[in-house]
């Protein structure tokens, strides 16, 4: 397909997560991105192992797995950026480029006179994108921001984990750094709305983003229920606070979920149960009056669950059309057939390992495929092809820098 995004040039100065998987949907969808690492160490997450990376004959590299989850489809510039001759390699870049990422502090830049407002000066256009804990104002900006405290202090934690009071209770974090990646899906949101309005205005814009804000935006539903009823939504395990039944539920030999959406669902759910008569009970008989009889309820389908496995709840109601299905591990997931069929394991090339396997984007395009043209880069693998082919730097230019050590 003609790549929607191959008329971009990002600049990704940004580590961990968040910013590294807004610059990755970028590189998805065709933007060429740079990636500006330490030289030496690099991303952080290059470390962040085991797992690492496996040549074909089963030796560990030293490029771990959770790097090569954000950053596919990225050149990666070695630079060191407190050096002089550094901060003018980013300068020609950022003249050069349509969007910059980075999660700095607040500040971080600046002091190298690398902030917006220095860059702006070189290239009016440019959307600069700052992704910090918690964004450039407030009395908390110079604080240093990690998904799991942002998870806790945004509310996403007050709400998981199971009820108080049972056995396991407790707050509990999300399994994957979910603030860090819709940080990065809204990072990406407000870098494109940007580049949309630049291209009626020619000016460019400076994006707060901050991990905070997008988790608090995020809690959604649980968010309007405080703010409408006053009261703060509680753990309440896998229960959902608005709707009855839409749970984990125990059959003879596995969990499985059961997710009924409305009261037509409830009475085909009943009706395959053998119990067809609960549909009509008064207490159970919309979905306000099953919120407020949940307690009852739940102890009723727990006990009809039990009597048979698994497989058999799911394909019964699959056939009336209740939404319901198995939890699935990892291996399970890359095994099923609907991803098989989605092709989202994918392989990639990587200089260290030979190939790596990768989860594609979920972004489709009907009748047309993303084209997945690098795979995460080792540390500095295009630093000569940037200086050279882009800044148009010779051969002794970049030997120079190499030697001082800039690169």
């Amino acid at each position: 397909m003609t790549a929607p995004l191959a008329h971009l040039r990002v600049l990704d100065m940004s580590r961990i997560l968040a910013g590294p998987w807004a610059a990755q949907i970028f590189a998805d969808l065709g933007a060429q991105v740079i990636k500006i690492e330490r030289p030496g160490t690099g991303d952080d997450t290059r470390s962040w192992g085991p797992p690492f990376l496996k040549t074909v004959d089963g030796r560990e590299t030293n490029e771990a797995a959770y790097f090569a989850a954000a950053n596919r489809g990225k050149m990666s510039l070695a630079l060191d950026i407190s050096r002089p001759e550094g901060q003018q390699v980013v300068r020609r870049l950022a003249a050069l480029s349509d969007v910059l990422l980075e999660n700095y502090k607040v500040g971080g830049l600046a002091r190298y006179g690398l902030g917006y407002d220095d860059l702006r000066k070189i290239n009016p256009g440019l959307v600069y994108v700052s992704i910090p804990g918690f964004g450039q104002t407030g009395p908390w900006k110079d604080r240093a921001g990690y998904d799991f405290l942002i998870q806790a202090m945004g509310g996403l934690m007050s709400v998981t984990g199971e009820t108080d009071g049972r056995p396991g209770a407790g707050p509990q974090k999300i399994g994957v750094a979910l603030t860090d990646i819709l940080t990065g899906l809204n990072g990406t949101i407000a870098a494109l709305a940007a580049i949309a309005r630049r291209d009626t205005t020619g000016e460019g814009a400076h994006v707060d983003m901050s991990l905070l804000d997008v988790t608090v935006s995020a809690m959604a539903n649980q968010a309007l229920n405080y703010l409408v009823s006053g009261e703060a939504p509680v753990r309440m395990g896998n229960a959902h606070p608005n709707i009855v039944p839409y749970q984990a539920f125990a059959t003879a030999d596995d969990y499985i979920i059961v997710a009924v959406g409305n009261d037509a669902q409830f009475a085909r759910f009943c009706a395959a149960a053998g119990h067809a008569d609960v549909a009509s009970d008064a207490r159970f008989a919309d979905n306000a009056a099953r919120v407020e009889n949940r307690e009852q309820l739940v102890a009723m389908i727990e006990g009809w669950m039990r009597a048979k496995p698994a497989a058999d709840w799911i394909a019964e109601m699959e056939a009336v059309g209740v939404p319901c299905g198995p939890i699935n591990d990892m291996a399970q997931v890359f095994a099923s057939a609907q991803i098989r069929h989605r092709a989202l394991r994918m392989d990639l090339p990587h200089a260290a390992a030979g190939t790596v396997p990768q989860v594609a984007n979920p972004i489709r395009y009907a009748g047309e495929e993303l084209e997945y043209k690098l795979g995460p880069p080792v540390l500095g693998q295009h630093t000569d092809e940037v200086l050279k082919d882009l800044l148009d730097m010779s051969d002794e230019e970049v030997a120079a820098l190499r030697q001082a050590g800039v690169i």
